[in-house]
């Protein structure tokens, strides 16, 4: 990929900007987790991924839209992602809230304008972030071919709502690197895409392939630097 097919809003256009001085913003997404009927847990992740690229790509996210500014400042720090979960009166309030929600085989995922990190909406800071344990009934489907896929390491043990807030990363980056015919591309098949885990060779042959690649910051679950995601989209292996 040449330097003229890489988005010029890109963070690896700019390696220079202290990510960790500009002001700390995150991007809420809540899950609905119903007793009766959780989702499975692929189809939570990929739902997740697929609506952080579902606000990026939306036009209130970009110029003047109303969400473009907090977008901008979020996407000026370090790129923060925190996944709540919600059911029955909790999720019909964080449904009235501006934002996203995006619908898979069975999971729904709210995503919201970014926040500061420490003015989250009241109806949406008293949600949990424990308990969104999840778990898949039958082993995922092998992806389709030329489908995109976010590779989750098969290194780390992660809850649900970490990996959904990994794979949210994956997807960004990868939307990062792609030029905009690509992108268009991408959000005209309503961002299809596949999370798996690999074996540990592949996961190894993909962490040195030059594809995008999620460092986790460290904040919660695993050990900062940790590689939890690569993103393999066909547009970014030529």
């Amino acid at each position: 990929m040449s330097s003229e097919d890489i988005s010029p809003d890109s963070p690896f256009q700019h390696e220079s900007v202290a990510r960790d001085e500009a002001p700390q913003y995150v991007l809420p997404l809540v899950v609905r987790i119903e007793k009766a009927a959780p989702p499975a847990r692929t189809d939570a992740l990929e739902t997740a991924a697929r609506a952080v690229l579902t606000i990026l790509s939306d036009d209130r996210s970009a110029g003047d839209g109303e969400w473009a500014q907090a977008m901008r400042d979020w996407q000026d720090a370090r790129i923060r992602k925190v996944v709540r979960r919600a059911r029955g009166a909790e999720w019909r309030k964080a449904s009235a809230l501006p934002g996203i929600t995006v619908t898979g085989e069975e999971a729904e995922v709210r995503v919201f304008p970014p926040v500061p990190l420490d003015g989250w909406p009241k109806e949406l800071a008293k949600l949990q972030v424990s308990g969104t344990d999840l778990d898949d009934p039958e082993p995922p489907a092998e992806p389709g071919p030329g489908e995109p896929v976010l590779w989750l390491s098969p290194e780390l043990d992660m809850s649900a709502g970490k990996a959904m807030a990994q794979a949210g990363h994956g997807a960004q980056l990868a939307w990062w690197e792609l030029s905009d015919a690509d992108r268009k591309s991408w959000r005209d098949t309503g961002f299809r895409l596949s999370v798996r885990t690999p074996g540990r060779a592949l996961w190894q042959e993909l962490t040195v392939s030059g594809l995008p690649v999620v460092r986790d910051a460290g904040f919660t679950e695993i050990a900062p630097g940790s590689c939890t995601v690569v993103a393999d989209h066909p547009s970014l292996r030529s």
